[in-house]
Parts: structure tokens; sequence; C-alpha cells
């Protein structure tokens, strides 16, 4: 039953791909109910999955790196939901739905670590640092979707090129303030999560507490620099497109290194 929530939370989001794609090619792209309400049936499947799985294990999702990868997926659809209507970006779920489908199928190409795998000891904060940690980067990854859109639209403007996809984007003022704002809720999300890990007061590897600081310690040059103005918008966008590839490589080692002391 979890498996085909899986598949079908997948499905949706390879429908939204799909779908977009073929309507921009035919040059009919309206942006709308459609993508929105696709992306929210997969984000309902992902929901129910993650339950299921939390009661499979006896704690919140996050054991494997399977785990983490479909739970990253669903934190960055959940971002989007949220975020997306407020700041009316049109085609912010045409370009979220490859990165779930990608997350997504990275889960199901890993071997042998689908099964659910129980947790002996539960520590709350532990649960709560690791959870937010990884809605906080649901959030870097939202600023990296929004940094792209916003490099194709400067890159179209500067050469002149006029196509469908430019003529869906949203301004390309409102894409540099929405990279900003989500880097900083993502920001303060994980700011939160490393309060959280500290009272835990459990035992941390060092090699995953530095990884971790690190990843801190960019985002909040990326804010430093973006308040004063120190780099232009398209630097911005570039260096949150970055600095969330460079978060997403850490999660394996990060996760590999949670399990030791």
């Amino acid at each position: 039953m979890d498996r085909l929530l899986l598949i079908a939370a997948t499905l949706c989001f390879l429908a939204s791909c799909a779908y977009t794609l073929y309507a921009l090619g035919a040059g009919r792209f309206r942006p709308g109910r459609i993508n929105f309400g696709v992306i929210l049936a997969g984000f309902f499947f992902q929901t129910t999955f993650l339950y299921l799985r939390g009661q499979a294990e006896g704690s919140c999702p996050l054991n494997s790196l399977f785990d983490i990868l479909v739970f990253q997926s669903w934190a960055l659809v959940l971002i989007y939901l949220i975020v997306g209507p407020a700041y009316r970006l049109s085609l912010l779920g045409a370009f979220t739905a490859p990165f779930a489908f990608g997350l997504m199928l990275m889960a199901f190409l890993l071997p042998g670590t689908q099964n659910p795998v129980p947790r002996a000891v539960i520590n709350p904060w532990v649960e709560f640092h690791a959870a937010l940690s990884l809605i906080a980067y649901g959030a870097f990854g939202l600023a990296c979707v929004a940094g792209i859109m916003y490099l194709l639209q400067e890159r179209q403007l500067k050469n002149h090129k006029a196509s469908t996809l430019l003529y869906n984007l949203p301004p390309i003022n409102d894409l540099a303030v929405a990279n900003r704002r989500l880097v900083w809720f993502g920001f303060a999300l994980l700011t939160i999560a490393f309060a959280a890990g500290f009272l835990s007061r459990g035992p941390v590897n060092s090699v995953k507490f530095w990884a971790a600081g690190l990843i801190w310690c960019f985002y909040a040059a990326y804010l430093i620099l973006g308040r004063l103005h120190t780099l232009a918008p398209r630097r911005l966008a570039e260096l949150s497109v970055i600095l969330f590839i460079l978060a997403l490589l850490t999660l394996p080692a990060m996760q590999y290194f949670s399990s030791r002391p």
C-alpha cells in the first residue's frame, strides 16, 4: 500500500513535468489549476506515505537515505504550496515538479533501503531538529527554483528573445525578492533546527556537525551579501542554486554519520 502511494506521488510530479513541456512546446501554456491540482495530489500521496512510514518506524520517517529523499521532496512541495500562491509565481509549480520528481526517483533507485528501519531510542528534540532541517532545505530548494527562473528570464531579456516561457514568467524583480525571502525563511528554520539539536543534548558526530554548520554559514554569507548589496541579483540567484546543490550533496554524508556518535 505505502509503495503504491509513493508511485502515485511520483507519477503526479512526472505528469506535471510532461504537461508543462508539452504546453510550452505547443506555445499555449496557461499556468493555473491543472499544475497546482496535480502537484497537490502528489503532495497528498506523499503525506499519506510519510504518515504510514512513521507509524511503521515508530518515529519521524528519517531513518535512512530513502526516507530523507522522500521527506525532502515532500518539504519542497510543502513550501511551494504555501509560498507559490502567495507570491502568485505562476510557473513556480512547473519548475518545482521536476525537482520533486528527481528526488523521488533517486529514492526509488537506492538499493535495499525501502524497508522501514525502526529507531531504538527516540528523542523528541532530535526528531524536531531533523524534520525542521529538511523543511528548511525545502525553502532553500524553492529559492533555487526561483533563482533558476530569474536566470532564465534575465538571459532571455538580455538576448532580446521572447518566448512562451518569458511571457509566463513572473516579473524579474518579483523573482529576485522571492529568492531572497525564501532564503531568509529557510535560514530562520535551519537556525531553529540547530537550537533544537543543542537542546537534545544527544551525541553529535563532529563531521556531521561541521558539514551542517558550513551550510548554515554559507547561507548566512548569502544573506549578508544581499543585505549589503555587495552582489547583483543575478549573482545572488546563481549563488542560491549553487548552495542548494551543495546542501543536497551533503545529505548522504550527514545521514551516514547521523547513526554514529
